[in-house]
């Protein structure tokens, strides 16, 4: 019997990485988790751990933190790194796009260096469908060059895609995977973790589930003039179990040097406007809404092209529309509150 590879997992307690972590408790790999707990639960980490029917390791910490880094890589063997933790809210990089700098570029050097002391050279890295510019045609491919990002959110990811580019060049040791997610939505299939933001929601999804659970009497529709078939913004939503077993297919990936760009989408991109409706009829629950300005930094249209992914990782988006709507509004139901018992707006962040 071949031991069991340890997986570490920034940011793990979060939306994407709490889902991730499930994925690869599920599919036999050991996992560390470090988060700071800024826009996470560690609730969340202990539901993970129910529905695996294994434990993880938990660590609080900051990837900004290296003797923390240092201590968690000498204590474990690790295998590989995942790394998650970041701001990731557009239009608040907008307003504080020091602190966007500051934690996700200078997190993830700190994290590489790291890596580096600890001699271990295998990275999956979560990127953004931000990175290709508001100048790339529709759909997105790889092979298309970083564009010039119209808010610093995008522009920390696709820095941190020219360091990781530039490491590999300089050590053929690295294999490293970058991939760029499109729009996560829904939670798993038991209702016991999906997305839980603190303070507004900054993505669609929650918001309209928050209204539609009674915690938000209107959801807010940033523009109705763009260049759209109905005027909202177009994006391309995927399942976040999809994106989760995204991560664990890349994985396989890093037994070879270099760095690999993968888009993680469905190839289909749906309007605000589309994703009310699907919502309203999969849900039976109206969603009151109105309209309010363009909000600085969001584009008009985009969705991947998601055949690389499916021909080198093997991995596509399986999960439809409805499913993703049905474990939102299920996740929702069964937590109105999200991990807390109490509704707690005072506590602000993004991880």
């Amino acid at each position: 019997m071949k031991p069991t590879k340890k997986v570490f997992v920034t940011g793990g307690a979060g939306y994407i990485g709490s889902h991730t972590a499930l994925s690869l408790l599920e599919a036999g790999y050991d996992v560390v988790v470090l988060d700071n707990l800024c826009n996470a639960s560690q609730e969340a980490l202990h539901r993970v751990e129910q529905l695996a029917g294994r434990a993880l390791t938990f660590i609080e910490g900051d990837i900004r933190d290296r003797a923390c880094l240092d201590k968690l890589f000498r204590e474990h063997d690790i295998h590989a790194v995942i790394h998650f933790a970041g701001l990731k809210a557009v239009g608040e990089s907008v307003s504080a796009p020091l602190a966007y700098y500051d934690t996700n570029v200078n997190g993830s050097i700190t994290l590489c260096q790291a890596m580096l002391q600890a001699g271990v050279f295998r990275l999956v890295f979560s990127s953004s469908a931000t990175v290709y510019g508001p100048e790339a045609p529709i759909p997105y491919i790889e092979s298309m060059p970083r564009g010039a990002t119209s808010n610093p959110y995008g522009a920390s990811k696709s820095i941190v895609e020219q360091v990781l580019d530039d490491l590999v060049r300089s050590d053929e040791r690295w294999s490293i995977a970058m991939l760029r997610y499109f729009n996560p939505i829904g939670a798993h299939s038991s209702g016991m973790i999906g997305e839980d933001p603190q303070g507004t929601p900054n993505n669609l999804m929650p918001y309209i589930a928050q209204v539609a659970v009674g915690r938000r009497s209107t959801l807010t529709v940033f523009g109705n003039d763009y260049a759209t078939a109905d005027g909202t913004c177009v994006r391309d939503y995927l399942h976040v179990m999809d994106l989760a077993e995204g991560h664990v297919s890349a994985l396989d990936r890093l037994t070879l040097p270099g760095s690999h760009i993968y888009n993680l989408g469905t190839g289909q991109g749906l309007s605000v406007l589309q994703m009310i409706e699907a919502f309203e009829r999969v849900s039976e629950r109206q969603i009151p809404y109105q309209f309010a300005s363009r909000r600085e930094g969001d584009l008009a249209a985009f969705w991947a092209d998601p055949s690389k992914a499916e021909k080198e990782l093997g991995w596509q988006a399986l999960r439809g529309l409805d499913e993703m709507i049905a474990d939102t509004w299920r996740w929702q139901r069964q937590n109105p509150n999200g991990y807390r018992t109490e509704i707690n707006t005072t506590s602000q962040g993004t991880s």
